[in-house]
Parts: C-alpha cells; sequence; structure tokens
C-alpha cells in the first residue's frame, strides 16, 4: 500500500462525462442521467483500500441523506488482473454487503480515472449542475487507526455550501488512500 494524496483538480474545472458500467443492474451510467440534482458527488473507490473500508458505511448514510438533491456514483479503477478483490462480482458482493444507494461503476480501461486525474482511493469530487468542480478532496480528518471519528465532516460542509448557493471553500484538504492501481505501462503522466 502506498499512501497517496489526491492531485485536487483546479476549482470549477468542468469534469469529463464517462459511459461506464454499473455492475450491479448492468446498466450504463453518465453524468447525465443526474441532470435533475443540484449536484453529483463522484467517489473513486475499491473493495480492498483500508482507507476506503475505514468510510464505506458512513459513505452509504452520506448517500442517503443527501439523495434528493445530489447524485452520487462510485467508481473503481483498479487493475483486477493483480488486484482479484476488486473485480467486478466483488463489487457486486460489496454494494450488498454495505447496501450503496449508488451506482457502483468499473472502468477497466482507466480512461475516466485519468481524465480526472484520480490518484487514490477514496478520491472525492463534488461538482455542480453545470459539472463543474466545487469540492476535491478529503471526507474528513478520520484515517484508519488515527482514533478520529468518521463524520464526513468536510464533505459534507462541501454539499451543503453548494445546496446553499455559496462559494466552494478555497482551502480545502486532500483526500488520502491508497493509489489506484494502474495497470502495468497505464500509469498517467501527472505524477511526472
Amino acid at each position: 500500500m502506498s499512501l497517496t494524496p489526491s492531485t485536487m483538480l483546479e476549482l470549477g474545472t468542468e469534469v469529463p462525462d464517462f459511459e461506464l458500467p454499473d455492475v450491479v443492474s448492468g446498466k450504463t451510467v453518465s453524468l447525465g442521467d443526474f441532470d435533475d440534482k443540484k449536484g453529483i458527488l463522484i467517489i473513486f473507490m475499491c473493495n480492498h483500500c483500508p482507507y476506503v473500508k475505514h468510510i464505506k458505511k458512513h459513505l452509504s448514510k452520506l448517500a442517503r441523506d443527501y439523495q434528493n438533491d445530489i447524485g452520487t456514483i462510485a467508481i473503481n479503477a483498479n487493475d483486477i488482473e493483480r488486484y482479484p478483490k476488486d473485480r467486478p462480482e466483488k463489487m457486486v458482493e460489496d454494494a450488498k454487503k454495505f447496501d450503496y444507494p449508488f451506482p457502483y461503476l468499473f472502468d477497466e480501461t482507466q480512461q475516466t480515472a485519468k481524465a480526472y486525474g484520480a490518484a487514490c482511493t477514496p478520491d472525492i469530487y463534488l461538482v455542480d449542475k453545470n459539472h463543474r468542480l466545487v469540492y476535491r478532496g478529503q471526507y474528513d480528518d478520520s484515517r484508519p487507526a488515527n482514533g478520529k471519528p468518521v463524520t464526513g465532516k468536510d464533505l459534507r460542509n462541501a454539499i451543503e455550501r453548494l445546496l446553499e448557493d455559496k462559494d466552494p471553500i478555497e482551502d480545502q484538504k486532500p483526500s488520502m488512500g491508497c493509489n489506484i492501481k494502474w495497470k502495468p505501462g497505464n500509469e498517467p503522466d501527472y505524477f511526472g
């Protein structure tokens, strides 16, 4: 496990659309499926990362709390050949176990993760109804074994500001977690 921070894409950036399969329903999902919402929460995550495991149950609750106004999408971009615990059938098991109220998409080519500049799991992006980035960063200050409770404070604050039509907070802390497991030779160039 390599502790990796998010790349902190510039606020206001229009995020790219995608069409990816939901492993549970089998349907193809895109940002346009959430045009009736005030914003969309996009989370790059996986099954096996301890940083994701630390927030899974709470993440389901947060998504339910805001489901009337905010669409939520989870995306797994990990290399499933080297990390079989992240295979689509295991994603289905995870989605059912944690009762995800959101689609869990598989980015097999890793192109969506690259387009977003995703670096770690969890890597969190909140966009407004025009798909412009208003938050990218940590869920909260809690990490596995640091003793701080999982609250989702940072993300909840960003969602509340979006729903109240307030400007995003400029000082946002990067998310930290396991690096996305890139396929050999497919590593993005934004790591230098």
